[in-house]
């Protein structure tokens, strides 16, 4: 397949499914599908081909730039539209705001695919191979930015569309999600450059054999007996929660399910008692402990001043041994103000929006025979984070409150994450929500049960801690981004030793 000529290239046509920055929007568009809800996992690697094509066809590298923008606004204004949701529906600011902070918000993250568009363009040559590694590289390092910038958003990397049963899974415990995506963008490469490349059509072959082989690999083996965990899913609305005549029913809701299903262990989602922690009565502890060990998510007051958001282990006893986990990776505008920014919170509701980041490092908490790494809301976006509790932890836990986001595609997304976290450290993720959606993953990233999102019960599993290290858990992300910049660094070699060259000769 040829790119279109720069004579014949306009970024405006009389038919716009032929004009670039139409198709470039729809691409980014239907890339969406590939993830939760649909998981339509080859559709994403398919449109990223056709990105790619439109780039190679580009004149100059800011009309890719430029496409590329126009792709990633398609993508994340689809993909990330439930900002609107939580700032306006839940938050309660004015529709046009929050229609212009979305928009602002999408922007952002629309330069990630710009600039890989602009060096792309910029850098490539006339060898297959080393444009297809320069894309995949660029790729990976934009990704990686993204996650990592500003606290970092990695919401709808590439990697997290390839879920079983993309054979690319297999690769998750190796690379991470990050390296999946990498390698996603790689066959997307191949489809784009090198459709009648017979070297091609056996690069994508391997990559999807060996990532098939590699997710019957057991990288971590089981630790302990089985036992019962509850996962309680309370449906309480967001616009309620705070509100203190409300509060005796939210008890009710949550000491009702864990009477009625008990297990070794039960688990109340992020801040599902609107109380600190020290306000529980005692009797509530008494209601949540009367079958076994209870992990809730409430708010705690510090004693040197402040709060966090924590997840706190309370076993039954008469003096409730408890253990703690504050939250350390925080969601800025939703649990703190970024500097400059104190104003924004006058335009939008949001109660404890300032709380304190926990320590970085936090021992695993010790249940039963068991070591739970706890993770609340979307710290489970961050990998490297998760894996910092490892080879200690046996079992991880996250706590999440998805109400902010109503009925949108955020809780279907989260879950997915959740399967990628799974599969990075070879560990059951277990999940309890607020609203949805409450479930239990197995170690391969299988789904072993849900809650159906926006009803009230309890999810009862059988869980089993597992011990081990996979090769993620090992590096983290330093392999795959060692890997980009060599791939970057190899692929643009003759464009920048002809650049070098230019400037001697002036």
């Amino acid at each position: 397949m040829l790119p279109q000529s720069p004579a014949n290239y306009s970024m405006s046509s009389r038919k716009p499914w032929s004009d670039p920055g139409f198709l470039a929007a729809l691409l980014g568009s239907v890339s969406v599908a590939g993830f939760a809800p649909l998981e339509l996992f080859p559709l994403p690697i398919i449109a990223l081909a056709g990105l790619l094509y439109l780039w190679q066809a580009a004149p100059t590298p800011r009309r890719a730039a430029l496409l590329g923008f126009i792709w990633g606004l398609g993508f994340f204004l689809t993909g990330v539209s439930w900002v609107y949701v939580s700032l306006h529906d839940v938050g309660g600011m004015a529709a046009p705001l929050a229609a212009v902070a979305t928009v602002l918000f999408c922007c952002w993250l629309a330069v990630f695919p710009a600039l890989v568009g602009y060096f792309f363009r910029r850098l490539m040559s006339a060898n297959f191979w080393r444009n297809a590694l320069l894309f995949a590289g660029l790729w990976v390092l934009s990704e990686w930015l993204r996650g990592v910038l500003f606290t970092g958003f990695p919401w709808l990397a590439l990697g997290y569309s390839q879920t079983p049963p993309s054979p690319l899974a297999g690769f998750a415990a190796v690379l991470g999600s990050y390296g999946v995506g990498g390698l996603a963008a790689l066959i997307a490469a191949a489809l784009a450059l090198g459709l009648r490349r017979r070297g091609a059509w056996l690069l994508i072959l391997a990559l999807l054999g060996s990532g098939a082989l590699l997710r019957g690999m057991d990288w971590t083996q089981p630790v302990g007996a089985p036992f019962r965990v509850s996962l309680l899913q309370g449906n309480i609305p967001q616009s309620l929660k705070w509100v203190p005549e409300r509060l005796p029913l939210s008890i009710e809701t949550y000491t009702g399910l864990a009477q009625a299903h008990p297990a070794a262990l039960t688990v109340l989602p992020e801040t599902a008692l609107p109380l600190f922690f020290h306000e529980v009565p005692r009797e509530v502890l008494q209601a949540l402990t009367q079958h076994g060990d209870v992990l809730v998510g409430t708010a705690v007051r510090l004693r040197e001043g402040g709060y966090v958001n924590g997840a706190i282990a309370v076993s039954p006893g008469p003096t409730f041994a408890t253990q703690s986990y504050a939250k350390k990776h925080l969601v800025p505008f939703g649990e703190y103000v970024p500097p400059g920014f104190a104003w924004f919170f006058g335009l939008v509701n949001i109660p404890m929006s300032d709380f304190s980041a926990g320590p970085v490092r936090q021992a695993p908490l010790k249940i039963g025979a068991q070591r739970i790494a706890p993770n609340i809301c979307y710290e489970d976006l961050f990998g490297e984070e998760i894996i910092r509790a490892l080879p200690e932890a046996t079992l991880l836990i996250n706590l999440s409150n998805t109400a902010w986001f109503g009925d949108s595609l955020a809780q279907p997304q989260h879950l997915q994450i959740a399967r990628l976290r799974a599969l990075e450290t070879g560990r059951m993720m277990l999940r309890a929500t607020n609203t949805g959606i409450t479930a239990a993953i197995a170690p391969d990233g299988r789904v072993l049960g849900t809650l159906p999102p926006f009803t009230t019960g309890a999810l009862q599993v059988e869980a089993i801690g597992y011990q081990g290290l996979t090769p993620y858990a090992r590096w983290g992300n330093l392999l795959t981004l060692l890997l980009a910049l060599l791939a970057v660094m190899y692929a643009a070699l003759p464009a920048l030793m002809k650049a070098l060259r230019q400037r001697r000769s002036r």
